[in-house]
Order: C-alpha cells, then structure tokens, then sequence
C-alpha cells in the first residue's frame, strides 16, 4: 500500500470510527453450532422455531458457492416427532407396534429411480436378516425451489424407512439399527448404486435433518419443520463452513451423535491409529459381527465426520457420550493445578492415553445420544462455547452469545466453557451436569488407578551403547525404510541424545536485522 493509498485508509477508518485491524474485525472461527435443551424434558414446536432462529444467526460462520445461494450445510438434530410421524404410521396397510419398537431412518437417496431402487431394497434386505419388518418407505416433503443453483444440481432423493422390532427395545434396538446401517454402508462402497446413497440418522431416539443449503433455508426447504406437530425437547444446529472437503449434501452436520466447530488437526494419526486398531476390536455385542462395522473411519471423509464414526462406535458398544467424548477429546491433565483434588480424573485419562491417542483441535463438539445433550472443548479451549441457563429450565449453549434470544431477566446463570470442559444435560433424570459432576462421575466408576498400577509396565533405562551395531550403508537402509530424512538424525536424534529432551526450533532465522 502505497503513502497516499494508506493516508486514504486510514482517513476512512477515522471517518467510519475506527473498529480495529481488519485481521482481528472480519476473521471468524469456522462453523457454527449450538444446542437448546428442556431440562425437564418438555417437547415443544417452539423450541424448533427457536433452534431454527439461532442456526440463521449463525449464517456469518458458513460458506456459499459462487451461485451465493448452495451453502456448505446446515442442519439440525432433534428427538424423534412422533407425533407428526403418527398420521402416516396409521396409514400403512399394517399393524404398527408403539413407538419405542420402531427406527426412524432418514435417507438421501440416488436421483436416478433404478438406483434408490436398489438402495431401498438393499437396506430393507440386511434390516430383515436382523429381525426387522419394514412399515414403509415416507417421502419427506420439500421444497427444491429455495436451493441455490449448486445444491439443486445435487439433491438426492429424501425419503425416510420405519423399521419395527418385535424384541428389541432401548439400547439393544440402537445397536441393532447401527448394524443394518453398518452393514448398507459397506455393501455400497464402490457399487454404482451406492454413489450417492448416505443414511444421515437410523434410531429410535434422533433424526436428523440437513442439506447443502444455507441457514435460513433450511426450515423452508423442509416442510416439516413448519409443522406445528414437529415438536422436541432438545435440538442441535449447526452451520457447516468446509474446511477440509468439498461442500456435499451428506457432510452437513450434525453427523449422527455430534456437531463439531474446528478442526482436527491429528485427523491423520488418529485415522491411521484407527485402522491399525481395527484387527483387535472386540466386544460382546460384535463379536459375529466385527467386520461389519468396516470402515469404522475413512480418509475421504471429513475430519468431523471420522470423529463422529469414532463416537459412535463407543456409545454403540455401551459408553456414554461423555465417557467417549473423555476418551477421544481428553482435557491437558497433567500438572492441571484444577485436577490436584481430583486424582481418579486423573487416572482415568492416564489410563486411556495408552489406549486412544487424543483427537486433538482446535475443536467445540455438542453431541446427543436421544438421551443426553451437551458439549465439550478439546484442551486447546480455542473455539468459543456459550451457554446460558433459564427460570424455565432450558439450557442454551453455542458458539454466539445471544443466538437465541433470551430476556436477561429469564437467565439465572451463564458463563462460557474453558479448555477440556463439558456441560450436559441429562433428559432422562432430568439434571444439568457440570463439568466436574460429569468427570467424577465417570472416573468413579471403575478402579482407573488400580487397574494401572497392575498392568502398566514401566521400562527401565539402559545403559548407552559403546559401539555402533550396523555398517553405515546398512544403518542408511533402516533409516530411509522407516522414514528419517537426515533432518531427523541430525536435528531430533541427536539433539534428543545429547541433551536427554526433545528439541525446539524454527524454520528460518527470525533475529532483527542490526539496524533494528
């Protein structure tokens, strides 16, 4: 910027009121997410309308294609509407079980009919092998014409399946429907039905709603969202801005058990780590069924998309969200000055850092189980979470401050979550959970520090070699098969050899010039 052009800028920062550098004014955090949750379990189309209102506030931390009008995604996660579900239910030329026997399965299907066909008849094929019965397939209404040019061009089909279970019920008929899903999933990899085809929820307990369309959009785009039958007492929103992956219908979040603001910056270790785990999975639940749950995560996949695979594995194989969101997005727990009266947290992170390496941020993830709703920052605590409790019993957390717009008068308490903190709310017992109730609550539960003081192995040092063990062309050999480069040797090896640490330094030379 040349003398006169800065004079300019800057007489125009004076005449505007100067609001700061624009580096620090017009950067935003990516994506945008949040929860509403009724405490005492009411289920309300008001708090639809009002997770509605709060996901538009959010339409500054998206992204649009050039037609400005295809967002990168949005959408929503919410308890099941019976109620809006029970006219067509009665309808079906069949006997129809109560509500807590039946999977709802929300479906984008292939545009082409022959291949929606094939994925119909494939997810009802593995659903029967189970036990299932199909009730039918509903066509969710919508409406196409509020799509931008992009999104339009790639609207699947959205259709949603009714499964019926004659035993299962509760937590037996979640895992059952993971595995129908599961099972779909990998026999659409690579077939040319399957292309197109992605289950965004199958469960008893949440559905899931979402596109590639911006905020506002969304609750026009799906009729159902207008109808005052559509009712929950807990909704989770969020606006995608794509970071790692191309903008497509099925990576709108929410995923299937979280919504995630950041990014995953371990994502390729933890996905490498993943696979190389994947030949010791076992667990009575799958034992017969191991490899069905192949691919458990996928590098074509976005970085939130893995995480939530990774999630959902463990709440299917009995975990809470909280427990699995403590195993995977572990807080800084050592020498924490916070966790010195807390010395059975402590041992329950030590104890699963040997079993799961940390899915590290920058990274703000609300989550749900039909269950439980609540949210929790990675230990890096770059991500803003907000959250504010009402007279009435809702809580609202999100990554704005007054997203949902609440008289100051009806608030009882607020704050924001700091660094590795959780807050949830259990719909069942119908309590808000902390975040030390939720962690001593968890790490009590078994006896983390004795279970370590049994079985970890503690290697001694010894004693430094005298003599070289290999020829220099055969220790060259060795070092290019496993990846050193002689930056390694000479700047980590050996630093670490002679001064008994791990090394620091810089790219590049940042000392001033002398004249500074």
């Amino acid at each position: 910027m040349g003398i006169e052009s800065m004079e300019n800028h800057q007489g125009r920062q004076a005449a505007a009121g100067f609001q700061g550098h624009p580096w620090l004014v017009e950067e935003r955090d990516a994506c945008g997410v949040g929860f509403i949750a009724s405490q005492k379990g009411h289920a309300t189309h008001r708090l639809i309308e009002q997770s509605l209102t709060g996901l538009t506030c959010m339409e500054h931390r998206g992204a649009c294609s050039a037609d400005r009008d295809s967002g990168d995604g949005a959408g929503l996660m919410t308890a099941i509407p019976w109620e809006l579900f029970s006219p067509w239910l009665q309808e079906q030329q069949t006997s129809v079980p109560g509500t807590d026997a039946i999977g709802v399965g929300m479906v984008f299907l292939p545009a082409d009919d022959g291949k929606s066909a094939i994925a119909r008849q494939k997810l009802e094929q593995f659903a029967t092998e189970v036990g299932f019965k199909t009730l039918g397939w509903r066509t969710v209404p919508v409406h196409p014409d509020v799509l931008g040019e992009q999104a339009k061009a790639n609207q699947p089909q959205i259709e949603q399946l009714f499964l019926a279970s004659e035993t299962l019920r509760g937590d037996d008929l979640e895992r059952q429907l993971y595995l129908v899903r599961k099972r779909t999933e990998q026999a659409a990899t690579g077939s040319d039905w399957g292309t197109d085809f992605y289950v965004c929820s199958l469960s008893n307990r949440t559905i899931v709603y979402k596109g590639m369309v911006r905020s506002a959009v969304l609750g026009t785009f799906y009729a159902d969202l207008q109808n005052s039958l559509y009712t929950s007492c807990f909704a989770i929103y969020h606006r995608r801005f794509s970071t790692n992956t191309m903008p497509k219908w099925p990576l709108a979040q929410p995923m299937r058990f979280l919504g995630h603001n950041g990014e995953i910056n371990t994502l390729l270790g933890n996905i490498n780590w993943m696979k190389a785990r994947k030949p010791q999975l076992s667990h009575p639940h799958w034992d017969q069924y191991a490899e069905s749950l192949d691919p458990i995560v996928n590098a074509n996949n976005s970085d939130s998309s893995n995480l939530d695979n990774a999630m959902e594995l463990l709440v299917q194989s009995g975990r809470s969200p909280q427990e699995a969101l403590m195993i995977l997005v572990p807080e800084a727990y050592r020498n924490q000055p916070a966790l010195t009266d807390h010395p059975e947290i402590v041992d329950f992170y030590e104890y699963y850092s040997g079993l799961q390496e940390a899915w590290d941020g920058p990274a703000l993830v609300v989550f749900s189980d039909g269950k439980t709703v609540g949210a929790t920052l990675d230990r890096n605590g770059l991500r803003p979470a907000r959250y504010c409790i009402t007279k009435d019993d809702y809580v609202i957390v999100g990554s704005e401050a007054g997203a949902v717009p609440v008289p100051e008068a009806d608030i009882i308490s607020k704050g924001r979550l700091g660094p590795g903190q959780m807050i949830a709310v259990d719909l069942e017992q119908q309590e808000v959970l902390t975040n030390w109730q939720i962690k001593q609550r968890i790490s009590q539960a078994h006896p983390y520090g004795a279970w370590i003081q049994a079985q970890r192995q503690t290697l001694t040092e010894g004693a430094f070699l005298a003599e070289t063990q290999m020829e220099t062309s055969t220790c060259l050999n060795q070092q290019v098969a496993y990846g050193y480069s002689i930056e390694d040797v000479e700047m980590v090896v050996q630093a670490m050899a002679k001064d008994g640490k791990e090394p620091t330094f810089c790219m590049g030379d940042d000392i001033p010039l002398s004249i500074l």
